[in-house]
């Protein structure tokens, strides 16, 4: 696939390029840069610019994926070409593009890999449009001892884990699955820290109180069908897959009927029943806003309130729903959280207004020089139910 060279910066970022880089936080695109420039971060193939998003680096897949009979992590001195040796069962070619089946697992080598300074580590995170499709994907290095977590100062290559659940995909060398985000010291924010930035910023339609905000800003999903979904009348609450649908090919935008992948679900009196074999696309009541010198992260389902998971790709960059980056509409905001929700072991009935999880906010060492929004080809900015970009609206 061939890199596209956009424009470094948005207007919209403009006004907050020029405040002071922190001593810790998220780096920002244009740190990111120059981690590329200087070597800290190589690839196979030139980094386009597309790459480079306001707060994290898109990855993409090489020219080979190994099919293995089982996820692993390497563990300490240990590398993942040791274990694709070990488990691996046939390889693949990508180049010319090639299907990942559904219920298979996969390792592909990254174009991308890693020469970090001591102090800077990583997190990675499927893309939004993977976690749409339910595709399991997790980066792992050598000597790995956890999924999406890479060491400060690792130095080596990137691989991905995948492990198609609903549908078969046709992906290709340069499909974007993964995206990492490099960070330098502790950039969490504390509750009362929350509460103030929510006091300027106003993060969330969701009236909060200081307790509130203690391990990160709830969020509930709506089942109400007062937000109607594209080519709907009204009062579809969300989406279920289809089983035994036909392959996507990731890379095709737009392609694809909703009708033909997924049965629109109505608003029911007495909740959802989450079956465990089915996926699910579903909303937050609330709408929420990620300032231009932060960023968020979705965090996995709390076995606390329910046995389910919600929303495998975390990652909100900066400006998202937020009025500077074109993400709120007059007075309201404008961007609703998608959740890809998946029943664990047994049917679970889930009801309007639960809370399902917490967006976790984060300093970025420095304001981005661009903010996420259609200015930089962004696909979910003010969304409502939004199913996966390859899908025709």
């Amino acid at each position: 696939m061939a890199d596209t060279a956009l424009p470094p910066a948005t207007v919209s970022a403009a006004s907050f390029a020029a405040q002071p880089v922190r001593g810790s936080g998220i780096l920002p695109s244009q740190m990111l840069r120059h981690l590329i420039e200087s070597g800290d971060i190589q690839a196979d193939a030139p980094i386009g610019e597309d790459q480079v998003q306001p707060a994290s680096l898109d990855l993409r897949l090489g020219a080979v994926a190994y099919r293995v009979r089982a996820s692993f992590l390497p563990g300490q001195g240990v590398t993942v070409r040791q274990k694709i040796d070990q488990f691996g069962m046939h390889e693949i070619d990508l180049s010319r593009g090639a299907v990942l089946e559904r219920g298979c697992v996969y390792i592909v080598p990254l174009m991308e890999r890693l020469r970090l300074r001591a102090g800077i580590a990583g997190l990675a995170n499927p893309k939004s449009s993977a976690g749409r499709l339910d595709i399991f994907t997790r980066v792992i290095t050598d000597g790995g001892e956890a999924f999406e977590a890479i060491p400060a100062g690792y130095e080596g290559p990137l691989y991905a884990e995948i492990a198609p659940r609903t549908f078969s995909i046709l992906v290709h060398r340069g499909t974007r699955l993964n995206q990492l985000r490099l960070r330098k010291g502790q950039p969490g924010l504390s509750a009362t820290e929350l509460h103030a930035l929510h006091a300027a910023q106003q993060l969330t339609d969701r009236p909060l109180e200081r307790d509130d905000l203690r391990g990160g800003v709830p969020f509930s999903v709506d089942l109400s069908g007062e937000t109607a979904a594209p080519g709907f009348a009204g009062g579809v609450i969300g989406y279920r897959a289809r089983r035994n649908a036909g392959l996507i090919d990731f890379d095709n935008i737009g392609a694809y009927a909703i009708e033909d992948f997924w049965e629109p679900l109505v608003a029911v009196r007495g909740g959802l029943v989450l079956d465990p074999d089915d996926f699910y696309i579903l909303a937050s009541k609330e709408s929420v806003a990620v300032p231009p010198d932060h960023a968020a992260e979705m965090v996995a389902y709390d076995t606390s309130v329910g046995e389910f998971r919600v929303h495998y790709a975390g990652f909100f960059d900066p400006g998202f729903g937020h009025g500077a980056a074109g993400g709120r509409e007059g007075d309201g905001i404008g961007s609703r959280g998608v959740l890809e929700v998946r029943s664990h072991d047994v049917p679970f009935l889930i009801e309007d207004g639960q809370r399902v999880g917490r967006l976790i906010y984060e300093k970025l060492a420095a304001a981005p020089d661009k903010l996420y929004g259609q200015g930089i080809g962004s696909s979910y900015q003010r969304q409502g139910l939004t199913l996966g970009k390859q899908f025709r609206r």
